[in-house]
C-alpha cells in the first residue's frame, strides 16, 4: 500500500467509482432529460464500487442551468433514503466542486462514503447571460477586458479567453498556431475516447483554417456546448477496507479550490482576469499538500474550454516557465511520448462540456487511466494524475490522484470505462432480472402477438413509426415496475424483456391498461387524461403508437367501426336540421345513452369535468355539451353554460379522435 504524502489534516479520501454518460449535442429530439443521465451516471458509478446507494450517505450535485432542487430530483432516479442532498453551482468548476464537497465530508470524518454527481442540459449554441436585470456576476472581469481590448460581437467567453491568448501573443511571442496545436493534440486524443461529443480527426491547417470566432481563437479551438452526466463515490480508509475496495481506489492526495485574487483585477491583464493566478494559487497548495511536483506526475486534465486557456493552464500548474507554454506544444512534451499526456480524453474541445458534468470526468477519466483501464488511450506507467477545472467569476479546483496499491485496477467483469460495453451489461442485468421477475403478466402474450406481427409487418410498421417504446408495467406497492422495450425504429423491429437503452418514449401503466390499450378496448388518450397512463419521451412519438399497429384491431376494423357509426338519414331525431347532417351524430346518440346508463355515475367520478364540442360541417357550426361532472350527466345540444374546457373541431375529426384514429394532440 502506497504510503501517503499529504499535508492536510483528517481522513484519507478515496475514489472507489466513476461513471458517466456519453457526451451529445444539447438541443436534439429524444436527447434524454438530466434525471436519466444522471441516473445513468449515478449507477454506474454505484456498480464501479460494488456497493448499494444505501450505503451512499450525503451526495452533492452540481449543475449551472436549471432550477432549484433539480439535485434531489436527479437522485431520486438513483433512490430514496432521506439522505442530505446539497445542489452546488460554481460555474464551470461546478462539477470539481461537488467533488470537493463530498471530499471534506469524507476527510472531516462526517460520512464514511459520499457521492458527487453532475450534469447539464443545454441549449445550442453559445452561453449567455441569463439574468439581465440584476448586477452580472462577471462584470469585473469584462471590464477588465474592455478597458484593454474592446468588446464586439463575438461571444463574450471566447471574447475573454481569446484576448487572453492575444495578449500572451504580445507579451511572449507565442504563436497562433502553438494555440491550434493543442486543439489539434486534442481532436487527435478524442478519436480514442467512446465518451466524446466530437471524435473526427482535423488536420492542423484544418483547425487553423476553420472560421474565426475572435482572434486568435477559430471554432475548432472552442469547446462546444453539451448534454451529460457524471458521477463519482468517494469513501474512507475505512470503508475501503471494509469493501474490500483496495485494487480499485484511488486516492485524492491533494486538492484546493482558490478564487479571484487581486490580481484578477488590479494588474488589468486578460491573463489574470480569467483564472491564471486562481489556477497558479490552487496548484501550489495542492503540492504543498502531497510534498509532490508536476515531475512526478504522468497523466493531467485540464480545462481546455478554449485552446488559449489550455497553454496559459501549463504554466499556471508550473509545467513551464511563464511564456514557455508555446514551447512546450512545439516539443511534444503534452501528448504520448512527451513528459506528460494532457487531455488524453480529448478534452472539452472535443469530448464536450456540460458545465456541471465536466470536472466530474475529468476524475472518471484519470481514475481510469490510474486503473489501468483506459483502453486505446491507456497512458503508460500512470501513477500519479492531476486535473484542473476552471469557472469563471471565478473558482479553479486542482486535484491530485494516486491508486491505493499497484496492483490492477480492475478487479470485476462488469467494470469497464468503455460506455458500449457498460450497456451490454446493464442490458444483460435488467433482462436477467426481467426474466425472473414475478408472475406472468397478461401484457406478456400481448408482447409475443406484437413480436409476431413484426415478423411479418416489422418493415411496414418501423416505417410509419420510427420510434423505440419502453413500457413500465406498474406492480404492487413498492416494487418497481416491470418493463419492455419495443423497438419500432430499427430495422423490422423489435421486442424484449427490459428497459430500452435509449426511448423515444416511455409508457407507465397497470397491466390491465396496456392490455386494453394495444387491443383497442382503451383509448390511449383517455387513459392519458384519466391518469391511468403516464408518458414521458416525445410526444410526438407517443401518438404513433395506436391499437391499429397490433392485432387483433386492424385498419380494415377501425374503417368498418366508424362506418357503423355514421347516420341513417332517414332515422327519427330530436337533434336539430344541422345536427342531423353531422357524420358524428350517431356517435354523440352513443354517448349519449352511454352516459344515461350505469356507467354514466363511474365516468362522473373519474372525470368531473363538463365538456363543450364545437363540431364544424362547411359553413355551419353545431355545438354539443357533454357533463361528467353533475349527476346524472347528460349530452346535449347547444353549448354549456360553464365549460370546464370547449373544444373545436371539424366534425370528422371528432370520429377520429373517439375513435383512436387521430390523437387529440396532433
Amino acid at each position: 500500500m502506497a504510503s501517503s504524502t499529504r499535508a492536510t489534516s483528517g481522513q484519507r479520501v478515496f475514489v472507489v467509482g466513476v461513471g458517466m454518460t456519453k457526451f451529445i449535442r444539447p438541443g436534439r429530439d429524444g436527447n434524454p432529460d438530466y434525471p436519466d443521465m444522471a441516473k445513468q451516471a449515478a449507477k454506474r458509478a454505484l456498480t464501479d464500487a460494488g456497493i448499494p446507494y444505501s450505503a451512499v450517505e450525503q451526495v452533492a450535485v452540481g449543475y449551472v442551468y436549471g432550477d432549484s432542487t433539480c439535485g434531489q430530483r436527479a437522485v431520486y432516479e438513483v433512490g430514496l433514503t432521506g439522505i442530505p442532498v446539497y445542489n452546488v453551482n460554481n460555474n464551470c468548476s461546478t462539477g470539481s466542486t461537488a467533488l470537493m464537497m463530498a471530499r471534506q465530508w469524507v476527510q472531516g470524518g462526517l460520512s464514511q462514503c459520499a457521492m458527487a454527481l453532475g450534469f447539464e442540459r443545454m441549449e445550442k449554441g453559445s452561453l449567455g447571460a441569463k439574468y439581465t436585470d440584476r448586477t452580472q456576476p462577471m462584470d469585473k472581469h469584462i471590464n477588465v477586458m474592455v478597458d484593454k481590448y474592446g468588446f464586439t460581437q463575438a461571444p463574450f467567453a471566447a471574447q475573454m479567453f481569446g484576448n487572453a491568448g492575444k495578449e500572451h501573443m504580445e507579451k511572449y511571442g507565442t504563436t497562433q498556431e502553438q494555440f491550434a496545436k493543442v486543439a489539434h493534440k486534442n481532436h487527435k486524443h478524442s478519436g480514442n475516447n467512446p465518451y466524446s461529443q466530437f471524435r473526427d480527426y482535423y488536420s492542423l491547417e484544418q483547425i487553423v483554417k476553420s472560421p474565426e470566432v475572435h482572434f486568435p481563437l477559430t471554432k475548432l479551438q472552442c469547446c462546444p456546448t453539451s448534454d451529460g452526466a457524471a458521477a463519482a463515490v468517494v469513501c474512507s480508509e475505512e470503508f475501503v477496507i471494509q469493501h474490500g475496495l483496495q485494487d480499485q481506489a484511488v486516492e485524492i492526495i491533494g486538492q484546493a479550490m482558490a478564487t479571484d485574487l487581486p490580481s484578477s483585477f488590479e494588474e488589468k491583464s486578460c491573463i489574470k482576469m480569467v483564472g491564471f493566478d486562481m489556477s497558479k494559487t490552487a496548484a501550489q497548495k495542492v503540492y504543498q499538500q502531497t510534498g509532490l511536483t508536476p515531475q512526478d506526475v504522468q497523466v493531467i486534465e485540464v480545462h481546455d474550454c478554449f485552446s488559449c486557456n489550455e497553454l496559459l493552464t501549463y504554466e499556471a500548474l508550473g509545467l513551464c516557465p511563464p511564456g514557455q507554454g508555446g514551447r512546450l506544444v512545439d516539443e511534444g512534451n503534452v501528448t504520448y511520448g512527451g513528459k506528460w499526456v494532457v487531455n488524453p480524453s480529448g478534452g472539452l474541445i472535443s469530448k464536450g462540456h456540460p458545465l456541471g458534468a465536466t470536472g466530474l470526468a475529468q476524475c472518471a477519466e484519470l481514475c481510469w487511466q490510474l486503473r489501468g483501464m483506459a483502453e486505446a488511450r491507456q497512458v503508460p506507467n500512470a501513477k500519479v494524475a492531476l486535473q484542473h477545472n476552471l469557472g469563471l467569476g471565478g473558482a479553479a479546483v486542482v486535484t491530485m490522484y494516486r491508486k491505493y496499491n499497484d496492483r490492477p485496477g480492475k478487479v470485476r467483469p462488469n467494470q469497464s470505462s468503455n460506455p458500449d460495453e457498460l450497456e451490454r451489461f446493464e442490458q444483460q442485468t435488467v433482462t436477467a432480472a426481467a426474466t425472473s421477475a414475478g408472475p406472468q403478466l397478461k401484457t406478456e402474450s400481448v408482447i409475443e402477438q406484437i413480436k409476431q406481427v413484426l415478423t411479418t409487418k416489422g418493415a411496414e410498421v418501423v416505417a410509419k413509426t420510427g420510434a423505440v417504446y419502453q413500457i413500465d408495467i406498474s406492480q404492487a406497492a413498492g416494487q418497481p415496475p416491470r418493463s419492455f422495450t419495443i423497438d419500432l425504429k430499427n430495422g423490422t423491429g423489435s421486442v424484449s424483456q427490459g428497459p430500452a437503452t435509449k426511448p423515444d418514449v416511455t409508457f407507465l401503466m397497470s397491466d390491465e391498461d396496456f392490455v386494453n390499450v394495444t387491443l383497442g378496448k382503451l383509448n390511449p388518450q383517455v387513459a392519458f387524461m384519466q391518469g391511468k397512463m403516464k408518458i414521458k419521451g416525445n410526444m410526438r412519438a407517443a401518438t404513433k403508437f395506436t391499437p391499429e399497429l397490433f392485432p387483433p384491431i386492424t385498419p380494415e376494423q377501425l374503417a368498418a367501426a366508424r362506418a357503423a357509426i355514421r347516420p341513417n338519414p332517414t332515422s327519427a331525431s330530436t337533434w336539430s336540421a344541422e345536427a342531423q347532417q353531422l357524420n358524428s351524430i350517431k356517435l354523440i346518440e352513443m354517448m349519449k345513452g352511454h352516459v344515461a346508463s350505469a356507467a354514466g355515475a363511474a365516468l362522473i367520478q373519474k372525470v368531473n369535468a363538463v365538456y363543450q364540442f364545437d363540431l364544424k360541417k362547411g359553413a355551419q357550426v353545431v355545438s354539443f355539451t357533454v357533463d361528467l361532472k353533475n349527476a346524472p350527466g347528460k349530452v346535449a345540444e347547444g353549448k354549456a353554460e360553464k365549460p370546464d374546457a370547449t373544444f373545436t373541431m371539424e366534425d370528422d375529426d371528432f370520429i377520429g379522435v373517439t375513435t383512436g384514429k387521430l390523437n387529440p394532440q396532433v
